[in-house]
């Protein structure tokens, strides 16, 4: 990967740097949790500059965007809320969801919202963005992680971190637990999918990555990692695997048909977020400490 470009971003009012980033492909534009300051920072990926903020997002811990509703979400982990607004615009409205929520999921074609919860008890949350007055809470067996939909299998995939499992649950039924995943290594944290071949890209704690059979839920491969992992995404036209990690701040790329580490990027110590412009090949990675987001293209 090859750095291009650096982006400044507003400075951190208080401890916990940035989280989970979305883009939005149609308007050129990345949503990015800027935890320290309770507020989603969005850029302009086409010009690579910083646009706004919207704020009063207590705790936020991500953002999740859905283009063919125009919709972003947030998941809100200080106030147990979910945001959501219109692209482009900043009035948020929030319905309330379980305790503490992280990773967020969408099942597009039903509307479907899965919330997961890191705080107790341990529960997901699915809500339909028809009526958001209407929610299922979901008893899961311990903190959760990330969370993925995958449209080809139709089921949504969550990470929990102990016991080490990844819990299926079908779109059409996403209140039911169809099944679960034991993954072979301590604290599954960050989630992907390649819904070509389906695999499940699950980097743990323990800095191990474990691909899966998601249909049977064998571990077909596993490879080492630089330390503890956070966001992952897959790049389908490179077959690679982009995985952060905050200490000692590098991104680790996979070649994900050997499962094999091809390169170690350094970012910076606690830089534990990145997002990904799939059309372009882009990296964005998000720097806590010099509250900039560096740009890296692949390929």
């Amino acid at each position: 990967m090859k750095l291009i470009n650096s982006i400044d971003l507003p400075a951190n009012q208080g401890p916990g740097g940035f989280d989970h980033a979305a883009i939005h492909r149609d308007r050129m534009e990345l949503y990015v949790a800027h935890t320290s300051n309770n507020a989603i920072d969005v850029i302009d990926i086409e010009a690579d500059r910083y646009l706004y903020s919207i704020e009063g997002l207590t705790g936020v811990a991500g953002a999740l965007v859905n283009e063919h509703h125009r919709l972003v979400f947030s998941s809100n982990r200080g106030e147990d809320t979910v945001g959501y607004w219109p692209a482009g615009k900043d009035v948020v409205r929030k319905a309330p969801v379980c305790a503490r929520p992280n990773g967020l999921a969408f099942d597009e074609a039903r509307g479907t919202l899965l919330a997961a919860g890191v705080g107790e008890p341990y529960t997901l949350t699915i809500l339909n963005i028809n009526d958001m007055d209407q929610r299922a809470d979901v008893p899961v067996p311990g903190r959760t992680r990330w969370t993925v939909y995958d449209l080809k299998s139709d089921r949504f995939y969550v990470n929990v971190g102990d016991p080490a499992l990844i819990l299926v649950l079908q779109g059409s039924k996403p209140a039911v637990i169809e099944r679960s995943i034991s993954i072979p290594a301590k604290g599954p944290h960050g989630l992907d999918i390649d819904s070509s071949t389906g695999r499940l890209f699950c980097a743990c704690d323990e800095g191990r990555l474990i691909v899966l059979d998601a249909a049977s839920g064998n571990a077909l491969k596993e490879c080492g990692l630089s330390g503890t992992p956070d966001v992952i995404w897959f790049n389908l036209a490179l077959r690679r695997l982009y995985v952060a990690v905050g200490d000692p701040g590098v991104i680790d790329v996979i070649d994900t048909d050997r499962v094999e580490r091809i390169e170690v990027i350094e970012t910076e110590k606690g830089a534990h977020t990145t997002a990904i412009d799939l059309k372009r090949n882009r990296i964005y990675a998000f720097l806590p400490q010099s509250c900039k987001a560096s740009v890296y293209v692949d390929g």
